[in-house]
């Protein structure tokens, strides 16, 4: 059943009134209706299928569906299309001829059915290694705020898990007593949350989104007895959902389809937090003389600063137990997913072992002294081995980097803040609207390619234009709905604009490029076409940003989404905007034009 758009009687009903603003205890300012009539290049559209009698028949709308909209459609499913119009029944959009009026096609057009993006479930492979994959990877998940003084909860966990993160990172500390774990970001005054109300709680919701296997990594500063502690939760609260290995170590990471519905644990052999903690490594000190000031990070195990009285802490907790006594047994073989310490030799780290599988954990600066002296080998590593980027610890506000540049030399779990709302992880956001909202993307062809050693991708390197993709926007309705009408200028009507552009490799990121402003008007008509050159269209998201132009203060934020271009849907599509944090917005939409153009 096709579902015309659901403010489209609204709009019908509201047509007629006008916008009244008061200036002044004395004055009002009055403006023209809202128009809700159809844009002049719709119109066009329309009456170029249409029938001499004004009406787009079964007929004609199967062949705009096929020449406009790029989907060969048979009969069946334009009589479909025509028969919600009936349904639906607003003002003056049925004829009693069979067939949409142009009122009619223009419900369809802005309707969810006709989305640009339409998350109609996985429709990527899923049976290939874990390695193959991006997955969505959140960076202390527990906490509700920033990095230093925020509260520790679960719920910030259940958030991810129903928006579809499958990575989650917990921070495991023992509590006051040294007789049950808590979850807090060490050295910091941040209020800690027991471990097994975040285990129940991932139980609880770890599925509801995706099938697909929920990794939890921890950060360990246990001693022994308290790691027994850690596995009798994890066998007690997820049974027989643990994935376990019977090999001392695996050979290939098994593939998301042969993992649905299990939990993985991640972690580092817990000896290599002492080993971590204890010393700097080289990589530390230089990035300390380069002036990057961390006095701590949460990462404890990936060289990155911790308060001195901290790491007192953790050496004098393991420095009491006996060499054989550091790892708990039972603790250790619930690690799936072994994690390995990077040393000083970041060349050394990214040897592949053709006999077992780790991953390995870089920070954000340490991905981008990485890029430059070895990008081919981070994207051979990642071919067979999982590669985790975390944020910077300078990061205080919980802010996030761009996850391009660790995507685009193949790392998999690009940790970011959830709670850190912005452009970052608006891009986060985009990317895994891919295959069906899953939480796991496959990688492109080309980062996978490993059959001659000397060509291996490298994303820096002069590239050839794949494809030209061709955006125009036309229109937008919706804020008056969603919005107060004094909520983007007290004294009139908004004056919007929309910012377009690419998100990708290097060579494809581009300023972004915007729409002039439509002054005093709740629904906005542009008609305005942009045209990006793509490199590596499979890594390329397509931004979408609306504001209200003001004179004297910052633009208003109007709304914003990012898709996937390799999951466009061509022709004349509805796009939904979502608020700051990515939520999306119950009326507004956009109205734009998507066509892609292979280069030979």
């Amino acid at each position: 059943m096709f579902r015309f758009c659901t403010c489209f009687r609204r709009r019908r009903r509201r047509r007629s009134a006008w916008h009244e603003y008061r200036v002044c205890c004395f004055f009002r300012r009055r403006f023209r209706p809202v128009s809700t009539d159809p844009p002049e290049a719709i119109r066009k559209e329309f009456e170029e299928y249409a029938d001499a009698g004004g009406v787009m028949g079964v007929r004609e709308l199967a062949e705009f569906l096929a020449e406009v909209q790029g989907e060969p459609t048979d009969s069946g499913t334009a009589q479909a299309i025509i028969d919600d119009a009936r349904e639906a029944k607003p003002l003056k959009v049925f004829q009693k001829k069979k067939g949409l009026s142009l009122d009619a096609f223009y419900g369809f057009l802005f309707s969810d059915d006709n989305a640009a993006h339409r998350p109609d479930g996985v429709s990527q492979d899923m049976t290939a290694p874990l390695a193959h994959y991006f997955i969505y990877t959140g960076h202390n998940s527990y906490l509700t705020g920033n990095q230093i003084s925020s509260l520790c909860s679960d719920e910030p966990v259940i958030k991810a898990l129903k928006n579809g993160v499958r990575v989650i990172e917990l921070d495991l500390w023992p509590n006051k007593t040294h007789t049950d774990i808590d979850v807090l970001h060490g050295g910091t005054l941040t209020q800690p949350v027991k471990l097994i109300k975040c285990l129940t709680s991932i139980k609880k919701f770890a599925f509801v989104a995706s099938e697909y296997p929920v990794i939890i990594t921890f950060e360990d500063h246990l001693t022994a007895e308290l790691q027994a502690v850690v596995a009798r939760m994890l066998t007690e609260t997820f049974g027989a959902m643990l994935f376990t290995s019977d090999s001392k170590s695996l050979e290939n990471f098994p593939s998301p389809e042969a993992l649905k519905r299990r939990i993985i644990i991640s972690t580092k052999p817990p000896k290599e937090y002492l080993e971590s903690s204890s010393k700097v490594s080289k990589e530390e000190d230089e990035e300390q003389k380069g002036g990057e000031v961390k006095p701590w990070s949460g990462e404890l195990s990936d060289h990155e600063d911790k308060p001195t009285d901290i790491q007192q802490q953790v050496s004098d907790q393991l420095d009491r137990e006996e060499e054989d006594q550091i790892v708990a047994p039972e603790y250790k073989s619930l690690i799936g997913i072994a994690a390995k310490k990077l040393k000083s030799d970041l060349g050394a780290a990214l040897k592949i072992d053709p006999h077992s599988v780790s991953r390995l954990s870089l920070s954000e600066l340490a991905l981008e002294k990485a890029t430059d002296s070895h990008a081919t080998e981070l994207v051979r590593f990642t071919q067979k081995n999982l590669l985790r980027i975390y944020p910077k610890g300078t990061r205080v506000t919980s802010s996030n980097y761009k996850p391009l540049l660790a995507w685009a030399h193949g790392a998999q779990m690009v940790a970011l803040n959830m709670q850190g709302h912005g452009k970052a992880l608006w891009l986060m956001q985009g990317m895994f609207r891919a295959n069906g909202g899953c939480g796991y993307v496959k990688k492109p062809d080309r980062l996978l390619k490993n059959d001659d050693p000397n060509d291996v991708f490298d994303p820096k390197a002069e590239l050839k234009v794949k494809k030209i993709l061709k955006v125009r926007v036309y229109t937008g309705d919706g804020w008056r709905f969603d919005f107060d009408k004094h909520h983007f200028d007290p004294y009139s009507p908004p004056d919007f604009y929309t910012r377009v552009g690419i998100a990708g490799v290097e060579a494809d990121t581009v300023k972004m490029e915007e729409t002039h402003a439509i002054e005093d008007d709740w629904t906005p008509v542009w008609d305005e076409g942009f045209e990006f050159r793509l490199r590596v269209p499979e890594l390329a998201l397509l931004r979408i940003e609306v504001y209200e132009h003001d004179l004297s203060d910052p633009d208003d934020f109007a709304g914003q989404t990012c898709l996937p271009v390799w999951e466009l849907r061509t022709g004349i599509r509805s796009v939904k905007l979502c608020d700051h944090e990515g939520e999306t917005l119950p009326s507004v939409k956009l109205l734009m034009r998507f066509d892609i153009i292979d280069v030979a």
